[in-house]
This record gives C-alpha cells, sequence and structure tokens, in this order.
C-alpha cells in the first residue's frame, strides 16, 4: 500500500504552490501530493503541471469551477482511497499550515495510537500569528461554540489541518457529509469522534497568509453557526456504531 497522501484544495493560489509543493516533499515522511484547483483563473494548475512534469509524486485533479472547500476534500479523499494511502492529511496551500509539522501529525496516527490527528492552535493557548485580534477571538469563540453544542472535548473544532487514517475515512458514509465551507471541518471531526476514534490534538503555530487572499466570507461563518445546531440534530437519528 501507499503511504502518505496530502490533499490540497487550491483557488488562485499562484503565489503559494510552486513553494508549498517542494517544502512538503522534502519532509521525512513518505508523502505523495493530490492538488484540487477549482479551475482557477490564475492559472495555479499550470504551475502543478510544470511540476508534476519531473515529480510522479505530485497529482491533479482539476473541477469545472468553484464547488467548496468541503466538495474538494471529498473529491481527495475518494481519490486516496482508490489508491489506497494508508494516511491522508487535509492542508491549506498558503503556508499557514507549516509543512514542517507534518511529520508531527504523521507520528499520532502511525506511531501514538491517532486515528485522526488535529493541527491545533487551541491545544496549548492561543498560538495564532498576524491575525487581526478580531478574527481570533471569532475563531477561538467558534471552537467554545462547537464544543457546547456537540459536546466534542477537542479544542480546535475548526481546525484544518489533519491527518486521517484510512479506516476512519472508509468508516464515514462520505455521500452524507452535508457541509460544504469550513463546517465541514466540524462535520468530519464530529462524525468521526462519534464513532469512537481516538482523536489526538498536536499543537502547531498557526501564521495567516503572506500572499494572495484569504476564502473566508461570512456565509462560511454562517454555515458553519448553523450548521453545527443542524448536524446535533440529525446525530439524535444516527446510528454510529462500528461494523465488527
Amino acid at each position: 500500500m501507499n503511504n502518505c497522501l496530502i490533499i490540497i484544495p487550491t483557488y488562485n493560489e499562484k503565489e503559494n504552490i510552486d513553494k508549498i509543493i517542494p517544502a512538503i516533499l522534502s519532509q521525512s515522511i513518505p508523502a505523495e501530493i493530490l492538488i484540487i484547483d477549482d479551475n482557477s483563473p490564475d492559472g495555479t494548475a499550470s504551475i502543478v503541471r510544470e511540476l508534476q512534469k519531473n515529480n510522479k509524486k505530485i497529482h491533479l485533479i482539476i473541477r469545472k469551477e468553484k464547488l467548496g472547500l468541503g466538495t474538494a476534500y471529498l473529491t481527495g479523499f475518494r481519490w486516496a482511497l482508490d489508491q489506497k494511502f494508508d494516511y491522508i492529511f487535509e492542508m491549506d496551500a498558503d503556508f499557514s499550515h507549516n509543512p514542517n509539522d507534518l511529520p508531527r501529525l504523521y507520528d499520532a496516527v502511525a506511531h501514538n495510537g491517532a486515528d485522526l490527528a488535529i493541527g491545533s492552535r487551541y491545544k496549548s493557548g492561543v498560538n495564532v500569528v498576524n491575525w487581526p485580534l478580531g478574527r481570533v477571538l471569532m475563531s477561538y469563540a467558534a471552537s467554545i461554540y462547537v464544543r457546547i453544542i456537540t459536546g466534542m472535548n477537542i479544542k480546535d473544532t475548526t481546525a484544518g489541518f489533519k491527518c486521517y487514517k484510512s479506516k476512519v475515512l472508509k468508516t464515514i458514509n462520505l455521500n452524507s457529509i452535508r457541509s460544504k465551507g469550513y463546517a465541514f471541518q466540524i462535520e468530519m471531526k464530529f462524525i468521526a469522534w462519534k464513532f469512537g476514534f481516538n482523536i489526538i490534538e498536536v499543537p502547531i503555530v498557526f501564521t495567516d497568509r503572506k500572499f494572495g487572499s484569504s476564502k473566508m466570507s461570512g456565509g462560511i461563518f454562517n454555515e458553519a453557526l448553523w450548521g453545527v445546531v443542524k448536524m446535533k440534530w440529525r446525530s439524535f437519528y444516527t446510528d454510529y456504531k462500528l461494523s465488527s
């Protein structure tokens, strides 16, 4: 079987993509990369194609239009399972997730018993660099809100830097995932937690992007706000027993 796949959704990341890919491949883990690009008008996919010419560990899926973060990851998860990868990562393209932290997430799932490892901004205080205070407070408050509604004992419930064992993604019915924006991150954690998988938070320092523009919007925040309540309600009518 293959070992690690790092999935990176992209939309207009030409200023970052040619830097983040080599930084990932230089790490001490047996990793390949899957870029899922939503037909970026800035030519992100063309840069990836050039990098592919000299490296078979780089893979690319281009979608016709901007379809949302959650659906991009679901596309990547299905591809990863078809290709029989053991460990599947979620990661941003903009260096807010430091490639140097990849081995720490890998160690958590490969050697330290985690089924899902989360790169956590809030496991040991608030470790966010270059965000405005208002955004830090909103993000931290959102994680508290999610913990209260769901009951999950996870400090960084909205984190997008993660590593799954393949068995977690095989267990979750990916077709049932409803969230498309950042609520997707919450929903995936919640379902893994409901199934009883071991979730470990690995403290990281999150640094805001230097290049390109953020994809965060008010609509994304509202989806997360109300989506958590709907998700919790649906859970009362869902069977989370693992098949033997």
